[in-house]
C-alpha cells in the first residue's frame, strides 16, 4: 500500500483528498501547517507528498526547498489555489515533481500521483546499477545475483521480489505492499505467497538458519538489511 502525506491546511481540501485517497486504496497521513509537514515529510517514510502552497507557519515553496536540501526525494506535487505560470515555475524550481491548480478534477489528480510516483521509480532503479550485500552482488541490468562470480538462480518473481527489497532497504515493508508491488493489485496471490518466496530467497542467500539479510518483523513484514 502506497504511502501518500498531504500537507494542507483548508479542512474541507483535507477531507476530499482523504476520501479520494482511501478509496483508491492509499494510506494516508495528513499534516495541517508547514513546519509540521516538512517534519514528517523528512522521516523519507511516503512515496508521495501533495503540498499546498499556502500553508500557516511555512510556505509549500520553502518546504519544499528545505526537503531537497536534506536530500528528501518523495515525489512531491504542489496544489495551489494560484494558477500562474510564475507560480507553477516557482514550484519547479524549488524541485517539485509536479503542480496541480485548485480545483483539481479528481482523475487528473490520480494520474498525476500515478505518472510522478511511475517516473520516481524508473529512475530510481536506474541509478543503481547493482547492489552489494556479503557475497552477494545483485545486478540490475542483467537482472541476475551473484555470489562472488557465481550466478545465484533465481525465478523471474524471486530476482523481482529480492530488487524491490534492495531498493527498499532497511524499511519495513509489509506483505501487502510487497504484492502490489512484485505481483501486481490485479494479482490473486495472498500473503502467503510472500512467505513463500521470502523463504526461497533465503535460502538462496543462505541464511536458512538466522536470517542476516531479510529480516522479518513480526506481526508487520520484512525488511532487508542493505549495508
Amino acid at each position: 500500500m502506497k504511502k501518500v502525506l498531504i500537507i494542507e491546511d483548508e479542512p474541507g481540501v483535507q477531507l476530499t483528498l482523504e476520501d479520494l485517497l482511501h478509496s483508491e486504496g492509499y494510506e494516508v497521513v495528513v499534516k495541517g501547517d508547514g513546519p509540521a509537514g516538512e517534519k514528517e515529510a523528512a522521516t523519507g517514510k511516503y512515496d508521495l507528498i501533495l503540498l499546498d502552497v499556502m500553508l500557516p507557519g511555512k510556505d509549500g515553496f520553502s518546504v519544499c526547498r528545505s526537503l531537497r536540501k536534506q536530500n528528501i526525494t518523495t515525489p512531491i506535487i504542489m496544489l495551489t489555489a494560484r494558477d500562474t505560470t510564475t507560480d507553477t515555475i516557482m514550484g519547479l524550481k524549488q524541485g517539485a515533481d509536479d503542480y496541480l491548480s485548485k480545483p483539481f478534477d479528481a482523475e487528473v489528480l490520480l494520474a498525476r500521483m500515478e505518472a510522478v510516483t511511475r517516473r520516481y521509480e524508473t529512475k530510481k532503479r536506474e541509478t543503481h546499477d547493482s547492489y552489494t550485500f556479503g557475497d552477494f552482488t545483485l545486478d540490475s541490468r542483467k537482472e541476475e545475483l551473484f555470489k562472488g562470480d557465481v550466478i545465484v538462480p533465481l525465478h523471474v518473481q524471486e530476482y523481482r521480489l529480492l530488487l524491490y527489497l534492495a531498493t527498499h532497504p532497511n524499511q519495513v515493508l509489509p506483505r501487502n505492499r510487497l504484492l502490489d508491488k512484485v505481483w501486481g493489485y490485479d494479482s490473486e496471490s495472498t500473503t502467503r505467497t510472500v512467505d513463500v518466496h521470502i523463504g526461497k530467497l533465503r535460502q538462496k542467500l543462505e541464511e536458512t538458519v538466522i536470517p542476516k539479510y531479510i529480516l522479518t518483523v513480526r506481526g508487520r513484514g520484512y525488511k532487508f538489511i542493505l549495508p
